[in-house]
């Protein structure tokens, strides 16, 4: 009986200094890895926060400009496989002002798409959460919440759904 119990206490010392740890400036994205305590102004200018989003459900958090090209480019390959997004709760952030944010909101009919969200980082949250280099920027999270993978830049629909799918 001793000899199981050094031998579970020993394993699990080993486990304990094997583990990775992040350096301490790594982006606060990777060191909390769940979907962020956001808060966002909806084009109703009701505000929208993590805690409303629904509950097991996979989630796309997507960080735009309304006047940025890349980012109408991925929202145009977005919105031709939008049947293939309809599971998935989808969540547009802007830090551009309100106006420009309600213009796109209302030029590409988002209230049609009942799974997706759209406003306007009121509190400049995700830059730094996420540290965002270049728009669009997506980071995906399981109906657990926790975080799967980011993309930088415009990527194809379908490698964002590849991503989706390995965690389902």
């Amino acid at each position: 009986m001793k000899n199981r119990l050094l031998l579970l206490i020993l394993a699990f010392t080993v486990k304990l200094a094997s583990a990775q740890t992040l350096p301490p400036d790594s982006p606060s994205y990777k060191r909390f890895p769940s979907i962020p305590p956001f808060t966002i102004l909806q084009s109703d200018s009701t505000n929208l926060t993590k805690d409303q989003l629904k509950h097991h459900q996979p989630t796309l958090i997507m960080y735009f400009s309304p006047d940025c090209d890349h980012c109408k480019h991925q929202w145009a390959d977005m919105e031709k496989n939008m049947k293939e997004l309809k599971k998935y709760q989808i969540v547009m952030v802007t830090y551009q002002p309100f106006n420009e944010m309600v213009d796109f909101y209302n030029e590409h009919k988002i209230a049609e798409y009942s799974n997706i969200k759209m406003g306007r980082d009121i509190k400049f949250f995700m830059p730094p959460f996420y540290k965002i280099k270049s728009l669009p920027f997506q980071a995906l999270y399981d109906k657990k919440g926790e975080l799967i993978t980011t993309f930088e830049g415009n990527v194809d629909v379908s490698k964002v759904l590849a991503a989706f799918t390995k965690r389902d």
